[in-house]
């Protein structure tokens, strides 16, 4: 992976911790969520004009990475009902990129150095590692963990599909604002017949933070899509993940949330990973 995308992913691994810092305090999780979806919609049909259009190849993948993005976004949610964002969101965001690099290997013929996989594990480990910062749900709550993982894997399997697919498409951000449009068209549909008077309000109540939350968030992933085109999957959804650590530091240093060993060991060993992977570029 060249330099400057390495920089450029990490950029985008602080843009998605900065949104995720923004809906933090949003104790209505499907309003948060809706208004980040919303918010792309808007930057999306943006991205549509001034881009070209994808290539009638790259359909299936359009297709499939934005319901997949869909079932991520309510697998999420459910976790969230069910468990502690301090221990859900790390399993997910940890479990990604293993599976990301295991089906890279085993069924796309990518070739990764023993280094580049150890890094990766380094960094797995260390954002994973934050779920056990408090151990009172934690890990003992079956029902959280496995939804977690099963968003893990949603995780996984929509950076592989929206990698191949921008690939195919001939334009990273044709093919994400077009991605973005069908992901908002579902949600919507699921949303109202799901949870009523959910959408009405986060247009009327939270306009604001569909604008920045979902600008920020939209940039984030577009830069990850465009990253995808110029390095292998399985890295930049490694370095993508480590937002989780730069979103627990904005935690400790803007809303005085407390510091401990664990939060300590895990930033450690995400950083390790992060210096062993650019030294190998």
């Amino acid at each position: 992976m060249p330099g400057t995308v390495f920089m450029i992913v990490l950029f985008a691994a602080l843009l998605h911790a900065s949104w995720n810092f923004l809906i933090k305090r949003t104790e209505n999780k499907f309003v948060s969520m809706s208004a980040v979806v919303f918010g792309h919609t808007v930057f999306a049909l943006i991205a549509i004009l001034f881009s070209p259009t994808p290539s009638t190849l790259s359909l299936p993948y359009l297709i499939a990475g934005a319901l997949l993005h869909v079932g991520y976004q309510f697998f999420l949610l459910t976790s969230y009902r069910l468990g502690d964002l301090s221990h859900v969101y790390p399993l997910a965001r940890g479990v990604a990129p293993i599976l990301v690099a295991t089906v890279s290997i085993l069924f796309l013929n990518i070739r990764l150095t023993p280094f580049e996989l150890v890094a990766i594990l380094i960094i797995a480990a260390g954002i994973t590692s934050l779920s056990l910062v408090r151990r009172k749900d934690g890990l003992h709550n079956s029902r959280a963990v496995f939804y977690s993982l099963i968003t893990g894997g949603f995780i996984a399997a929509y950076s592989l599909i929206d990698g191949i697919g921008a690939r195919t498409a001939g334009t990273a951000l044709g093919f994400y604002g077009w991605l973005s449009v069908v992901n908002a068209v579902v949600f919507t549909v699921i949303m109202r017949l799901r949870h009523p008077g959910v959408i009405s309000s986060t247009i009327i109540y939270n306009r604001k933070l569909a604008l920045f939350g979902g600008g920020a968030s939209f940039l984030a992933y577009a830069i990850v899509i465009w990253a995808f085109t110029q390095a292998p999957i399985a890295l930049v959804t490694t370095i993508r993940e480590t937002s989780i650590i730069f979103a627990m530091l904005f935690g400790v240093v803007f809303l005085r949330e407390p510091i401990n060993l664990m939060k300590l060991l895990a930033t450690t060993l995400t950083l390790l990973g992060m210096v062993l992977l650019r030294l190998k570029i």
